[in-house]
Order: C-alpha cells, then sequence, then structure tokens
C-alpha cells in the first residue's frame, strides 16, 4: 500500500518559518470549512430521521456514507498528492466538494434518503482529498518540535467551523421540525416541504467551495521539498516498520468513533426526558456548545503543546473524556447533559496530537502516512452505527459506552503506542554499540540486530549508519 511520494508541483519551495506564516493562514480556510460540513452532519441526522421515520441504527447510514468515504479513498488521494502536488489536490476537493453540496437539492426535491446518501459520499469523497494533503502540509510547514502546536491552532478553525455549524442548521433546516409525532405521515408533500430546508444552505456552501477553490488555485503555497520523496526513488523505508503510525491510525479510528458518535446522538440524546426534554431546534445550540469546547481547548492545547509533551497531555485528555461520559452514563438530568457536552473540550487537542504522533519521523513517507491516518477516520462511520444499533435496544442513555472503549485505548496509545523509532529502539542501539566494541555483536545479540535491521530507512536506522556499521 506504501507508496513513494514524489515532489508536488506546487509553488517555489521555501525554507523560512517566516515565510510559511501567508500559505499557513490560508490552508487554515479549508480546516474551517471541512469542519463545518462534518459538523452540519449533527443536525442532518434528527432532521432526516424525522422525515424518513428512521431508527438510529438507519439514520446512523449518514454518517457512514460519509466517513467511509475516507476509508475508500484516502489511498488514492495520496497517490494524487503525489501526482498534482498539495495545493492542486487541495484545488480539486474543493471543486468535489461543491458538487456533492449541490447534489443536496435534487435529494431535497425528490425526496430520497438514498440520494442524500449518495451526496454525503461525493462531499466526503471531496474532503478526503482536502485531508489527506492539507493535514500533512501543514505538518511540515515548519519546524518539527512545533507540529503538534501548529496543527492544534488550524484544527481549532477547524472547530470553528463545527460550532458554527449546528448554529446555522439548527436555525435553516431544523425551524421546520415537526412538533408532534402525528405530523409524521409518509406523504410525499410532507417529506417534500421539511427536505426544501436543506436546499439554500447546501446551494450557498456549493457556491462558496467553488470560489474558495479559485482562491487556492491562484494562490502561492510553497513547495516542501523535506516531505517529499524523489520521483522513482525506491526507499528501503516503509510505513509497516514504523509502530507509532500503526497505532496511531487506530487512534484515530477510536477517537474519530467516539466523537462523531457523541455528538450524532447530542440532539436526540438531549430530547430524552430524562435528560433535558429539549426540541430538536433548541437542542442544535447545545450541539455548538459541544463543538464550541473543542474549539477553546485547540487554541489553549496550540499553547499548552509547546510547554507539554505531546503525549502526556494526550492522555490526560482522554482520561477525563471517558471519565465525563462514564459520569453521564450513570446520572440523570443536567449533570447527565453538561458532563455529556464538557467532553469536547477534552476531545480537541486529540486529532492534531494523534496525527503529529503517527506521522513522527515519517520523512518522504509522510504522504503515504497522512493516507493511511486519513483511512482509519472511517471510524466516524463504524462506531456511530455500532452505537446506533445498541441505542436500539439497550437505549440511548447506555450506549455510550463505546466511547468509553475509543477513550481508554487513545490513553494507551498516548503512554505506550506513539514512542516514536528513535526511542523505541533507543536500547538496542546502545546494545549494538556496545556489541561492536566488543566485536562480536552478530553472536551475543542477534535479537537487537534482527530490530535494527528491521527499522532500516527509519531515523534509527539513519543514526546507527552514520555513527557504525552492523554489517
Amino acid at each position: 500500500m506504501a507508496a513513494s511520494f514524489q515532489p508536488p508541483r506546487d509553488g517555489p519551495t521555501s525554507s523560512a518559518a517566516g515565510n510559511y506564516h501567508r500559505p499557513l493562514i490560508i490552508v487554515t480556510t479549508l480546516f474551517f470549512m471541512w469542519g463545518f460540513l462534518t459538523s452540519l452532519n449533527d443536525i442532518l441526522v434528527p432532521h432526516l430521521k424525522s422525515i424518513f421515520d428512521l431508527t438510529y441504527a438507519q439514520v446512523m447510514l449518514v454518517q457512514f456514507a460519509f466517513f467511509s468515504a475516507y476509508f475508500l479513498f484516502s489511498v488514492p488521494w495520496s497517490k494524487i498528492v503525489n501526482a498534482l502536488g498539495y495545493q492542486k489536490t487541495m484545488v480539486v476537493g474543493l471543486l468535489i466538494m461543491g458538487a456533492g453540496a449541490l447534489l443536496f437539492v435534487p435529494a431535497a426535491s425528490v425526496p430520497s434518503f438514498a440520494l442524500f446518501l449518495m451526496a454525503l459520499v461525493i462531499l466526503a469523497l471531496g474532503i478526503t482529498g482536502l485531508q489527506v494533503a492539507a493535514n500533512p502540509y501543514v505538518i511540515v510547514l515548519g519546524k518539527p518540535e512545533t507540529a503538534s502546536s501548529r496543527l492544534n491552532l488550524t484544527q481549532a478553525f477547524n472547530s470553528l467551523g463545527t460550532t458554527l455549524a449546528p448554529l446555522v442548521g439548527g436555525l435553516l433546516i431544523l425551524k421546520t421540525a415537526p412538533a408532534v409525532v402525528e405530523q409524521l405521515a409518509s406523504s410525499v408533500s410532507y417529506r417534500v416541504q421539511q427536505a426544501s430546508s436543506v436546499k439554500m444552505p447546501y446551494i450557498i456552501i456549493s457556491i462558496a467551495l467553488v470560489l474558495l477553490a479559485v482562491a487556492i488555485a491562484f494562490a502561492h503555497l510553497p513547495r516542501i521539498a523535506e516531505a517529499e520523496g524523489r520521483a522513482r526513488e525506491k526507499t528501503p523505508d516503509s510505513i509497516w516498520k514504523h509502530p507509532n503510525l500503526l497505532f496511531g491510525a487506530i487512534g484515530i479510528f477510536a477517537y474519530v468513533g467516539a466523537e462523531v458518535s457523541i455528538g450524532s446522538f447530542l440532539v436526540n440524546y438531549l430530547g430524552q426526558p430524562d435528560i433535558a426534554g429539549l426540541p430538536p431546534a433548541s437542542a442544535a445550540k447545545y450541539v455548538s456548545f459541544y463543538w464550541g469546547g473543542a474549539m477553546i481547548g485547540r487554541f489553549v492545547g496550540a499553547w499548552v503543546l509547546q510547554r507539554v509533551k505531546t503525549g502526556y497531555l494526550l492522555g490526560g485528555c482522554a482520561i477525563c473524556s471517558a471519565a465525563l461520559v462514564t459520569i453521564s452514563m450513570l446520572m440523570h438530568g443536567h449533570v447527565a447533559m453538561w458532563s455529556m457536552i464538557a467532553v469536547g473540550l477534552f476531545n480537541s487537542i486529540m486529532f492534531p496530537s494523534i496525527f503529529a504522533l503517527g506521522v513522527a519521523e515519517l520523512k518522504s513517507l509522510t504522504g503515504t502516512g497522512s493516507g493511511l491516518m486519513n483511512m482509519a477516520i472511517v471510524g466516524g462511520a463504524i462506531i456511530p452505527l455500532a452505537q446506533g444499533v445498541l441505542a436500539d435496544r439497550l437505549g440511548i442513555h447506555h450506549a455510550f459506552f463505546l466511547p468509553v472503549i475509543c477513550y481508554l485505548y487513545i490513553l494507551f496509545y498516548a503512554l505506550r503506542g506513539s514512542t516514536p523509532n528513535s526511542e523505541r529502539y533507543a536500547n538496542c542501539l546502545e546494545v549494538v554499540y556496545a556489541a561492536q566494541g566488543a566485536g562480536s555483536n552478530n553472536r551475543r545479540y542477534p535479537n537487537c540486530l534482527e530490530i535494527v535491521q528491521r527499522s532500516m530507512g527509519t531515523a534509527v536506522a539513519g543514526d546507527l549508519g552514520a555513527d557504525k556499521s552492523i554489517q
């Protein structure tokens, strides 16, 4: 699955950190847009559930269709990045997103749940391209030691989009939500009337995406030579030799699944009589608090991560998130309501931190590693669907034990799984060096040599080759 990362054909190469401010601002707008569109699904879920009279499991096909695109198209997009470069890939992704947003108009006119799902797949296809190109671009757009902080800052604007989307969606889409269950007739006229509220927001979004694509196309974004492999150059390195990447992909799967599950169920959860008993339009405002907490946390996290080791902060946030979801499951009323909403604050630094830890030391494999990490976003398709099945059987209140399991895995990744090869095999290198001095390394320390040799092409092998030979 690994592919060589060829030189993107973008703008001129820039190495001065000061030259990266403008391109970073430009790319940040992309984070805002895909955050807005992703969070808008949380409003579509209760809206389409009422229109088509769906179960929790059925309506979670919205998230399944959307996030499955990451699994299906991340690797193809990474190859497109290799061929076209970061900038052109971003433009193509934006244009596909614009086409997907425009498809909501015929889906609402019919109306058809299947067409809505198709529009979501195409929209997510474009967003996947943006993710594969923009995330690693931000990682390498500056000093490696500040990569987590930089990605957290751009993700903060992603969270600004996720915060505003429920407010806009609640105002424009859920304003027509029926007040009584008897209105849930199966007549076509009723469905057309309710679905029509989706048209105008997505038409405006489509126009905005096309305009943004034009702006990105004419922007001068620097080419980051260090993160690019040379064309047709073969390397002994492989993404499968980086455990921090492989464990990180599972971490992304768990994190996105947990975050999307909570956001998707919030409107219905807050509408439960034993929680808050809120109507959909009112509950949508509290979904903004959930995503707003993530936005605040990411702005703060960008500063904290310059002073605290990424793994430690990630582990602490995982513990807090798991504890808050557990409290919400055990309690009722406002305690259950606000403890679940507060999870958003501790979700804040998880994605950028896991991503930065996962692609650490990949160098020329950064693009391919990004593709694998983005494939793992399919967790947003699998886990909400699984939780929907649980909610239909156990009740929505107790189905949240699934996100708790996800946060516990993230705790493991933060403390153990995220260790890069340069640290993971550090002790082994010391043994090999000592053995070489004794002239008997191959006989006395075969296991250690095997470990180091398996990691050839990584930072460990590079350090070893710079000092001594293990031949």
